[in-house]
C-alpha cells in the first residue's frame, strides 16, 4: 500500500467506534484519533471549573484556553489536558452525561472540527466520531456509519463499565443512551447523521474483530 487514505467512522454512543477504529488503525499503521476523548476532555475541564455547561460563550471561552493533546502508548492512546494525563477520568458517568450539552455549543464544535482537520492533515488517519464523515473530513476516501441496536449497546457499555468497576443497571443504561442519541440526533449543529457516501454497518451480530474486518475490506478496495 503505497498511499494512504482518511477514513471516517461515525455512529451513535457505544457502537464499538472507538474500538473498531483502533484496530483499523493499527493494521493499516495509520494514526487514531479518537474525537469523543476530545469533547470529553473540555467536558471534564467544564465540571472541575463549574462552568454552566449550557452557556456557550462559556463554554467556548474555556475552550480557547484550553491544551488537549492525543498521545499513543503501548496501551492505547492516552489523552492530555493542559499537560495533565486524564485518560481514565474522562469515562467517568459525570462527563458521559454531559458530554452531548458540550458538544451541541456551536462555539465549542467549530474548534474542534479546526483542531481535528489539523490533526488529520497529510496523512492516513482513522477518525471516529458522530460528524467526521460530514463535518470534519467530508472528503475522506472511505465513509462508514456505524450502528447497532440500543439493547446491545447499553450491553456493551455495561461490559465496559464492569470492567472499570463501574456498575450501573443495564435498564440506566439504555435510557442513557437512547437520550443521547435523541440530544446528538437533534442538535442544531452538526447533527448526528449519515453521510451520503457512506457505507452503513450494523454491528448488532457482528464482533469487534468482524465488524474491523468488514472496514479494512472496504479499505482496501479504496487503496487499490
Amino acid at each position: 500500500m503505497t498511499k494512504s487514505i482518511q477514513i471516517a467512522l461515525d455512529g451513535p454512543a457505544a457502537a464499538g467506534k472507538s474500538t473498531i477504529a483502533k484496530i483499523v488503525a493499527e493494521k493499516l499503521g495509520y494514526i487514531y484519533i479518537d474525537t469523543g476523548a476530545m469533547y470529553r476532555a473540555i467536558t471534564l475541564k467544564a465540571l472541575e471549573s463549574g462552568i454552566d455547561l449550557g452557556d456557550s460563550e462559556e463554554a467556548g471561552n474555556l475552550l480557547r484556553d484550553t491544551a488537549i493533546d492525543l498521545q499513543p502508548s503501548p496501551n492505547g492512546q492516552l489523552v492530555f489536558l493542559d499537560g495533565r494525563n486524564i485518560t481514565e477520568d474522562i469515562r467517568s458517568r459525570n462527563v458521559t452525561k454531559s458530554v452531548s450539552e458540550m458538544a451541541s455549543h456551536e462555539s465549542v464544535r467549530t474548534q474542534m472540527v479546526k483542531l481535528q482537520q489539523q490533526l488529520a492533515s497529510g496523512r492516513g488517519v482513522v477518525m471516529d466520531g458522530r460528524d467526521i464523515g460530514t463535518d470534519v473530513l467530508p472528503n475522506a476516501e472511505l465513509k462508514v456509519f456505524m450502528s447497532a441496536s440500543v439493547e446491545e449497546r447499553a450491553r456493551r457499555r455495561y461490559e465496559e463499565n464492569i470492567l472499570r468497576g463501574i456498575n450501573t443497571p443495564l435498564a440506566d443504561l439504555q435510557k442513557e443512551i437512547a437520550a443521547r442519541d435523541k440530544m446528538d440526533s437533534e442538535r442544531a449543529v452538526s447533527p448526528l447523521r449519515q453521510a451520503e457516501d457512506a457505507f452503513y454497518l450494523d454491528t448488532t451480530e457482528l464482533s469487534i474483530e468482524e465488524a474491523a474486518q468488514e472496514i479494512l475490506k472496504l479499505a482496501e478496495e479504496r487503496l487499490n
